[in-house]
Parts: C-alpha cells; sequence; structure tokens
C-alpha cells in the first residue's frame, strides 16, 4: 500500500537518496552535489523554493518523490516545474509514477498554473512513452542551457 503526501523536512535524508539513485540511473553518478543542509535550507529555511511529495509505504518508508517549484513565464503566467520524479528502481513501472506525477498535477491545478513543464532525457523511453499517453507536448525546437557554479562564478558579463 503506498501513500502520496507532502514531503516534509524529516523526509530530506531519503529525498537525497533517490536523488543519488536517479543520477546513477542517468548515467551522471558524480553530478550530484546537493547536501542535505542545502536542501533543509532551499526547501525549508526563510524563502521556500522547492516542495516535494512522497510516495511511502509503510514497511519500506519512501520509495519515490516528485519535485516541483514554481516558475514564472512572462507570457503565460505562473508556472509549475517538476524538476524531478524519481521511484526506486525495483517498484518502476507500478504506477507509483503517476500517483506522484498526478499529485504534482493536482497542485497546479489548485495554485492556478498557467503552464506545468518538465524535461525528459532522449533515451528514457519508458518516461517518454508515459508522456506521449498522457498527452504532454514534447517539444524538439526549445534547447537546455545551463551555466555550472563554477561558469556562473566567472562570468564577467
Amino acid at each position: 500500500m503506498i501513500q502520496i503526501r507532502k514531503g516534509t523536512i524529516d523526509d530530506l535524508p531519503q529525498v537525497l537518496q533517490l536523488i543519488q539513485e536517479l543520477a546513477e540511473y542517468e548515467k551522471a553518478p558524480n553530478e550530484v552535489t546537493n547536501t542535505l543542509e542545502d536542501m533543509r535550507r532551499d526547501g525549508f529555511g526563510e524563502r521556500p523554493i522547492f516542495e516535494f511529495f512522497v510516495a511511502e509505504s509503510e514497511a519500506e518508508g519512501i520509495v519515490g518523490i516528485s519535485l516541483y517549484y514554481t516558475a514564472y513565464s512572462t507570457w503565460k503566467g505562473r508556472t509549475i516545474y517538476l524538476e524531478d520524479l524519481v521511484v526506486t528502481e525495483r517498484l518502476r513501472r507500478s504506477g507509483i509514477g503517476k500517483k506522484l506525477f498526478d499529485a504534482v498535477a493536482e497542485e497546479a491545478k489548485r495554485l492556478g498554473a498557467k503552464r506545468f513543464r518538465w524535461q525528459v532525457l532522449d533515451w528514457n523511453e519508458p518516461a517518454i512513452a508515459f508522456y506521449k499517453k498522457i498527452g504532454a507536448e514534447l517539444d524538439g525546437e526549445w534547447m537546455n542551457c545551463t551555466m555550472t557554479e563554477q561558469q556562473i562564478q566567472e562570468y564577467k558579463g
């Protein structure tokens, strides 16, 4: 029996473990530099910038997360951005991911969001199939742009 609920500060150690599991799945295990201290500050500090839902099993604890934040589109307004949806590997394709996705979609409705956005790696066929099945637009036109922490610090403008 899986329960979906809003995440709390006490959930963060298991959340960070799932984030690390996702990084391994995405072939980037050394890319996670986030810490519990960062997540406590950023999710539960003076100015929280993310929220999350957890999928919890009585027997196993947290087995999935959907972490999101509010963004803003100059064209549309309030946007909910789903940063990551993770289900522990052995429970994938059991419907838990859909329940977590649904929780964020309901939150987007509750908040009056004009957009609900996320990304998917081009090789993640199970996720792509799910997103197509629910009718999401998969946009191949926009390119992702990123600056690393070091690039930000070195940026001279």
